[in-house]
């Protein structure tokens, strides 16, 4: 469909009750794991389009269109309300995070696969060999802190396995900055798909920020702050991607679409009857807000919104299992490494001056807290916890060698010669 001549909602019709706003969990025992993704994605989509609505009447000198803004931006703060408190009150810190980590690897694949633009592409492949450590670190975590498998969250769509190790995702954050993409010339789909996962790995700092702290145990905190820090690399990197010379009102229009194309994903895919509603419901309110900005944009800068957007819906966020992907990026690109200039190089390759390896030492100088996670549930039941297949499994030992540095590791490293112990005891059929 063109979403520009879809009829919406209109505006007054879209304040809602706090009965209406504030609904039902979903139960964390029988739903989908996708349909948690959903709920994770659509909470940071719309907090993203929020913040951006703020900075824009803060900038912006005409007071009709900063009040037009203000009311869609009230009601996609009850919007938000509704998609964050569909998460269970049951559900723990550490299962949220396994699921968000399931978001950003899954996510990350799907857009990868679906991105006309092989730069951002792969970009998009660098980032995703980060969050699928992150979630292998947790995993760890969830097992020690909470004794729960991270399967019961995971339900087998996603591995958990070591990846270009968290300690080596400290950078310099100038060298995150990414070559942005022409707006002149860029596909309505790359745009779209950016912004999607901006706000995805956006939300998981935000996430992390605010709940970090809530366990006692010192070494998960440090890992909470630790994996936070590499999430605001992340936003940095994936920002930088966007058009920095884009006028406000072509951001608005991308924002809009993009909370469109995402709601009318989430209402195709939905398994959950009661959440598909929610999901429609929300499409038709977009609509119109997307509606409202075309307008804008065509009163204030005399210009055709298709030529920014296009005149054809995508879908950004279609959950499934990614794992033949992961596993083939996983296999080729763990000695991958962030240099300047917005290039990639090799981790065997890099010049003594690497401006990362500072960040490191000083980073990690009294350890990784995502190396403890491995020490301390080796210490525990003498093995870490993954989940894949065998033959995978087996190139844990190679997948750390490869991606090493040998100028500089954190004190507390867990070698290659541990991982291949831990192996041997996984194999035997002794993992959980």
């Amino acid at each position: 469909m063109n979403p520009l001549k879809e009829k919406g909602i209109p505006l007054e019709k879209q304040l809602r009750s706090w009965q209406e706003t504030v609904k039902r969990p979903y139960n964390k025992f029988d739903a989908d794991n996708y349909t948690r993704t959903r709920q994770i994605l659509m909470n940071g989509i719309e907090i993203e389009a929020w913040n951006f609505k703020h900075a824009f009447v803060r900038c912006h000198p005409n007071l009709e269109v900063r009040k037009q803004v203000n009311i869609i931006r009230r009601l996609e703060g009850m919007q938000q309300m509704t998609a964050a408190w569909l998460a269970p009150a049951d559900q723990t810190v550490l299962d949220t995070t396994l699921g968000y980590e399931q978001v950003a690897v899954d996510l990350t694949a799907w857009l990868a696969q679906n991105e006309p633009d092989d730069y951002v592409k792969e970009t998009y492949d660098f980032g995703l060999l980060e969050d699928f450590d992150h979630l292998y670190r947790y995993a760890q975590w969830a097992y020690m802190a909470e004794g729960s498998d991270p399967n019961d969250i995971l339900q087998d769509m996603t591995d958990v396995l070591i990846a270009r190790p968290t300690q080596y995702h400290h950078n310099c954050n100038a060298m995150r900055i990414r070559r942005h993409y022409d707006k002149t010339t860029a596909n309505p789909q790359t745009k779209m798909n950016i912004l999607t996962l901006v706000s995805a790995e956006q939300q998981t700092h935000n996430f992390y920020a605010d709940h970090g702290f809530m366990y006692g145990n010192e070494d998960l905190r440090r890992l909470y702050a630790e994996i936070c820090d590499v999430e605001e690399e992340h936003v940095s990197m994936y920002e930088s991607l966007i058009d920095p010379s884009e006028t406000p009102f072509e951001k608005l229009l991308i924002h809009e679409f993009t909370e469109v194309c995402n709601y009318y994903n989430c209402y195709k895919d939905e398994s959950d009857l009661r959440l598909r509603l929610i999901w429609e419901e929300f499409l038709a309110y977009e609509i119109e807000h997307l509606r409202i900005a075309a307008e804008l944009l065509k009163v204030h800068e005399n210009r055709d919104p298709e030529e920014i957007i296009g005149d054809k819906i995508f879908e950004p966020s279609h959950f499934e299992s990614q794992k033949e992907y992961v596993t083939n990026i996983l296999e080729n690109e763990t000695g991958k490494r962030i240099i300047s200039d917005g290039g990639y190089g090799d981790v065997e390759n890099l010049p003594d001056d690497w401006r990362g390896y500072a960040v490191q030492e000083a980073s990690n100088r009294d350890g990784a807290p995502s190396e403890q996670a491995v020490r301390l549930i080796r210490a525990s039941i003498g093995h870490d916890i993954v989940s894949a297949d065998e033959k995978l499994i087996r190139k844990e030992p190679e997948l750390l060698e490869r991606s090493l540095e040998k100028k500089y590791q954190a004190p507390n490293t867990v070698t290659v010669d541990e991982y291949k112990e831990m192996v041997n005891i996984n194999i035997k059929g002794d993992k959980k």
